[in-house]
């Protein structure tokens, strides 16, 4: 149970972040309002329907409906008063080069400056470039400048899929303040959560999210360049990843998995292109920063890479997509790897057919440049290709020799190695994986 009781704490900006902490901090005994400007989305709070799907969410979501901890609300100035605790929780939403819009995050802030309850702690969850917190408080100060009131940032460390796992259970707790008793305060509020709490400045917090998700970027990174290299070679990059995780001076949790597309964009992305940013307005080099970005796009044209060998071209061919999640375990689309492959293929001339068993097609809107269907079998028909691109347990088991029988052409591109190749290249399919060294034999069976 939290120390502060039935205390209300107002929460602002309701997606993924904001409705998990919602219902975290109703589930750890606060008394939560969350607050967002769109109607659609509270009055399906309200019914207990989140706006993404997340494992356990939508349960936490109806209990603490149905004790009164938790309620929604369109009214941010109305939700201020007798709230000594206010989290700034908005996805910070990222333009196409992965750039972010603080446009929600500054225009709440003006809200705040008016309707802050004196002495309220203001924490700032939103993923935000380094300075932007103290933009904030000078945006309060230069409005009530009589008015005291703490600003914290502690960068959220969530994770699509296992968002509830991690809120209640972190690997540590940042906290970025500029003076002692809002940290004494942050550290008192996050108290019932058993994480080492770290206090630093607000810049230092700031760039702690940055880094760590730079560093992960990295790693991905890595790990792909190292595992194309593989597949020329003939080595096996699962076994060469193996042994590297079980180096002293390497972690055995690093994301060093060979297979994949590389990170999406508008998560790991999002601060690669903010330390870009800080290194063009600081005449600071990023070398490094650059490169990640640039094998990671390179890895995206691993499909293309993929058909080309086999078909010389893409023009003309009919792709089928499995998988259009961001990643496996939730709904989201929103900068997704097989959006991205999607629209590079059909640019290319290709024609795509899509199966996925979670995607919420409603964020893809208009713009949808291909066919959807509720099972995998029509978009297995008639195509030249099946594309694994998200890692759904449930792909696993699907009947890949049924499947492929009804395609032009037996061709399976499995971009996450989620299946054992010998059987189905025993079938007469023509399997090809990322990073297991045994392309060139399969292209030249095939051949």
């Amino acid at each position: 149970m939290s120390t502060f009781g039935e205390e209300r704490i107002c929460v602002t900006g309701l997606w993924h972040l904001g409705t998990v902490t919602c219902a975290g901090l109703a589930e750890l005994g606060f008394s939560v309002v969350g607050v967002d400007a769109e109607p659609e989305r509270v009055r399906a709070l309200e019914q207990g329907h989140p706006p993404i799907f997340e494992p356990g969410l939508a349960e936490l979501l109806a209990r603490h409906l149905a004790t009164g901890r938790l309620r929604f609300s369109t009214d941010l100035a109305g939700a201020l008063p007798r709230s000594p605790f206010v989290l700034v929780t908005y996805d910070t939403p990222v333009d196409e080069q992965d750039r972010v819009d603080l446009t929600q995050i500054y225009a709440a802030a003006e809200v705040l400056a008016e309707h802050l309850e004196p002495n309220a702690i203001v924490i700032v969850n939103s993923q935000v470039p380094v300075g932007t917190c103290e933009e904030i408080q000078r945006t309060i100060q230069v409005q009530q400048p009589n008015r005291p009131f703490g600003l914290a940032y502690v960068p959220e460390n969530l994770r699509l899929g296992r968002a509830l796992e991690r809120f209640f259970r972190p690997a540590m707790i940042v906290i970025g303040a500029s003076e002692p008793n809002t940290w004494d305060r942050v550290e008192q509020f996050y108290a019932s959560v058993p994480a080492p709490k770290l206090r630093m400045d607000l810049k230092s917090a700031e760039m702690t999210k940055h880094a760590i998700n730079a560093y992960l970027a990295t790693c991905i990174s890595f790990i792909n360049e190292l595992t194309n290299l593989c597949d020329e070679a003939g080595a096996e990059a699962t076994k060469v990843a193996e042994a590297l995780r079980r180096d002293e001076r390497v972690s055995p949790h690093a994301p060093l998995a060979p297979g994949g597309l590389g990170f999406a964009g508008g998560t790991l992305a999002r601060d690669l292109r903010a330390l870009q940013a800080v290194g063009a307005r600081l005449n600071c080099p990023t070398h490094l920063v650059d490169a990640v970005l640039a094998v990671n796009q390179e890895q995206r044209r691993i499909v293309f890479r993929r058909l080309s060998k086999v078909y010389g071209s893409v023009a003309g061919l009919t792709v089928g997509i499995l998988g259009l999640t961001y990643k496996p375990g939730t709904s989201t689309l929103r900068r997704s790897a097989a959006l991205e492959i999607i629209n590079d293929l059909v640019r290319a001339g290709a024609q795509v057919k899509a199966y996925d068993p979670h995607a919420a097609l409603e964020e893809v809107g208009e713009k949808r440049n291909f066919a959807f269907y509720a099972d995998p079998a029509p978009v297995a028909a008639g195509s030249d290709a099946l594309v694994i691109v998200t890692e759904w347990p449930e792909f696993r088991n699907l009947d890949y020799p049924t499947l492929t029988a009804s395609m032009k052409r037996p061709v399976l591109i499995d971009t996450k190695n989620l299946l054992d190749p010998e059987p189905l290249r025993r079938k007469g399919i023509l399997y090809l994986d990322v990073g297991r060294g045994g392309i060139a034999a399969s292209l030249a069976h095939c051949g």
